[in-house]
């Protein structure tokens, strides 16, 4: 869910002006999981931009607060959203923590950095939604510490179904500042892509798994 057109519109508009988000449709990327995909998303590059990062941050802040009030402390899930997360924190001025996808193997064999207390209340903090599966893994290492966790939001969501309902079923409400709904609808409008090319990368969101495989 998004929470401000204009946000969102320009959101997908400065990820796709410093290639933080890349467009493919004639020559896909292969991501780790094998899928075959016309887009990219790196999310950490907005942090390279001193006034695109501070424009998420700031947005991402004020929708936290628009939805959650002020939280105790926000928790970024590692490693894309540790920067982004550290920033929202700061302007939040609120105490700060990470989520590792998992614990370390020395030292103290923490899952999560930083001093969380019992009972806190926490918003989640995510650079990028696919399934939704990493992100709802940090959120239940954040429950096994017994954090209260008040939702989770990211900079941006492929919006795939398995994602929807992969965060129903957790009972996570999830917003982005912005979706691949409109990134392609501001990349058109740009010229980024053409009609055509729109068209095929609306037909790879309607079945990722199994878009560009040769039967």
């Amino acid at each position: 869910m998004i929470l401000n057109k204009e946000t969102a519109q320009k959101t997908a508009a400065l990820l796709l002006q410093i290639n933080a988000i890349k467009l493919q449709p004639q020559k896909p990327f292969t991501w780790a999981s094998g899928w075959k995909s016309p887009i990219y998303c790196d999310n950490r590059i907005t942090l390279s931009y001193p006034t695109i990062r501070n424009y998420i941050r700031e947005n991402l802040a004020k929708q936290i607060e628009e939805l959650y009030g002020r939280p105790e402390m926000i928790a970024g899930v590692a490693t894309g959203a540790i920067g982004i997360g550290a920033l929202v924190a700061d302007y939040l001025n609120v105490p700060f923590c990470y989520v590792r996808p998992e614990a370390k193997g020395h030292g103290r064999q923490n899952k999560i950095e930083g001093h969380l207390e019992h009972n806190t209340k926490v918003v989640v903090v995510e650079d990028l939604i696919s399934t939704g599966k990493s992100s709802l893994l940090a959120v239940e290492a954040l429950k096994e510490a017994e954090a209260n966790i008040k939702g989770m939001i990211a900079i941006f969501s492929y919006g795939f179904d398995i994602a929807e309902e992969n965060f129903k079923n957790a009972d996570i409400s999830l917003n982005t500042l912005s979706n691949y709904e409109m990134l392609l609808k501001e990349a058109e409008r740009s010229n980024y892509i053409n009609a055509s090319e729109a068209a095929l990368l609306s037909e790879w969101r309607k079945a990722p798994d199994t878009w560009g495989i040769s039967v």
